[in-house]
């Protein structure tokens, strides 16, 4: 099926979109993006100037999707974001401003509390030149279109704990607002166990959310390094990482080229960059690259998951998350081939189930599972695998 017709809604009529955008000028040219998008896949129901006006058009003109500003008076677009996951669910495209750390964190909690996707504004939160990127944002509403909103669950605010304690949840809509994640200070590499055991997971679409469950739930002592490849440009990975990092039990950072890969020990890989690991079990780093995007991506899951399967072979896990298209579906299957397993988001769980599924065709799976029990099961596989391949 083309994204044209996955776009489109029931009988093939074009999805509803309300633009939410506190300036007028943002409003119409968003607007104007939309309904010259070609192909009849989205029509404009409406837009709105602020949360609060956002809240009240949502249950007026029930829209299929919602475009969100992030900075608006009187209530902005995460406490929005809240308010109508929490009660009217429906995909909804963040658009971001953010050029600072504190810009990436709001960001990055509106994809926890829901929201499917975002994108950039290129020069601020007037951009004039908005057109530029008017496929990104029709790409994201496409993936909004096709995504699985309704039986995701919002994730609970986590506290930002001392490092090593568990996050501690509070109820979602009482504190929707980021936590202040900027003034962490990124943690230092002491001297480590060299990894003989790795776990390789693959993320896209909605894969922030799922990471921010499933790495706080990894114990200590896992006995792997976790390599993590989230599609999502540079400046965000950072935070993201830092984000992960205040709410688990594992150290997360952000990879850098040349470091040695260590046992309980979690990498994400920047933005931009295409993170690979060279040597064997036991004796690996971390090589950055920007060779050519792979299906589209920079980075991407399959190179990542081929040289896994080089050097870790039968003590190597694969875990493809949700997300559009099919990165990691080789990558799996050379890690399977290999001698490691597989373990993939189920349906019903996943945002968009495009990854785990093309994953799964290709390459088939030793488990497929809810969000909530992908830490356990990758566990329960690291525990039972060999040390070293």
């Amino acid at each position: 099926m083309s994204s044209s017709a996955a776009a489109a809604g029931a009988g093939g009529l074009p999805r509803s979109v309300l633009v939410v955008d506190d300036s007028a000028f943002m409003r119409r040219l968003i607007s104007q993006i939309i309904e010259e998008s070609g192909g009849g896949e989205f029509r404009v129901a409406g837009t709105a100037r602020n949360g609060i006006d956002a809240l009240h058009k949502v249950h007026a003109l029930e829209p299929d999707i919602v475009t969100m500003d992030v900075d608006m008076p009187e209530l902005d677009g995460l406490q929005a974001l809240g308010y109508i996951m929490s009660e009217s669910p429906r995909p909804v495209v963040m658009l971001s401003a953010a050029t600072t750390r504190s810009g990436h964190d709001v960001t990055l909690r509106a994809l926890e509390l829901g929201a499917v996707d975002f994108v950039r504004k290129p020069s601020g939160a007037i951009s004039l030149d908005l057109a530029r990127i008017a496929d990104r944002l029709l790409g994201a509403l496409r993936a909004a279109a096709q995504a699985n909103v309704r039986s995701v669950r919002m994730l609970a605010v986590p506290r930002l704990p001392e490092r090593g304690t568990p996050a501690r949840p509070v109820a979602a809509v009482q504190t929707v607002r980021a936590e202040p994640v900027a003034a962490i200070v990124p943690r230092s590499l002491p001297s480590g166990i060299p990894a003989t055991r790795i776990v390789a997971i693959a993320s896209s679409t909605g894969g922030p959310r799922a990471l921010a469950e499933v790495i706080p739930g990894l114990p200590r002592g896992l006995g792997a390094a976790v390599l993590i490849v989230q599609h999502m440009p540079a400046g965000f990975t950072k935070s993201l990482a830092q984000r992960l990092h205040a709410m688990s039990r594992l150290a997360v950072a952000e990879a850098e080229d040349g470091e040695p890969v260590l046992t309980d020990r979690v990498y994400l890989a920047p933005g931009g960059l295409h993170m690979t690991v060279m040597g064997r079990s036991g004796a690996a780093s971390i090589a950055l690259d920007q060779s050519p995007p792979v299906w589209g991506v920079r980075p991407s899951a399959d190179p990542l998951f081929r040289s896994v399967a080089g050097g870790f072979g039968a003590s190597a896990v694969a875990v493809v998350l949700t997300g559009m298209g099919r990165d990691g579906a080789e990558g799996s299957r050379a890690i399977r081939q290999a001698g490691g397993r597989a373990v993939l988001q189920d349906r019903a769980t996943s945002t968009i189930f495009g990854m785990p599924n093309a994953a799964f065709q290709l390459a088939g799976a030793d488990c497929v599972a809810p969000l909530a029990d992908i830490g356990g099961a990758i566990v329960e596989m690291i525990r039972g695998m060999p040390v070293g391949s």
